[in-house]
């Protein structure tokens, strides 16, 4: 697998209609993506002492953090509006590579700062909610 780029791992938002157009958050600095699961164990004592886990079971979730420098692009207005509503919107995820990963997002942290003479930078969290695909 080829080394990509970070600044091609791109946070896109829905705008709301059918089909779903992205946009992407314009000022996003840095990204993160992380893949979560619950394990279900299913050991027992024909198990020989080893833990087994049963495939497919358990929770998964995925969350995204992001930052960066606020432009007030309607992607970044769409977002704040779905966190002071506490709104689960579609998003997407782009790679270099061409892949996406796609799903409904809860934004679960927002917080902007800025000092004088400096830009006004945001940093935010999302949680999946319900099934993301990756194409």
């Amino acid at each position: 697998m080829a080394a990509e780029k970070g600044s091609a791992f791109l946070l896109k938002i829905g705008n709301g209609a059918v089909p779903v157009a992205y946009a992407t958050v314009a000022g996003l600095r840095t990204t993160q993506l992380s893949v979560n699961g619950e394990a279900v164990a299913i050991t027992s004592k024909d198990s020989g002492g080893w833990r087994e886990l049963l495939s497919g079971a358990g929770v998964r979730s995925v969350s995204v953090s992001g930052a960066g420098v606020f432009t007030g692009s309607a992607a970044e207005v769409r977002l704040r509006g779905n966190a002071l509503a506490g709104t689960i919107d579609e998003y997407r995820l782009t790679f270099e590579g061409g892949e996406t990963m796609t799903g409904r997002f809860l934004v679960t942290r927002l917080d902007y700062a800025g000092d004088y003479n400096g830009e006004r930078n945001y940093t935010l969290a999302l949680e999946s909610s319900g099934p993301v695909v990756s194409a």
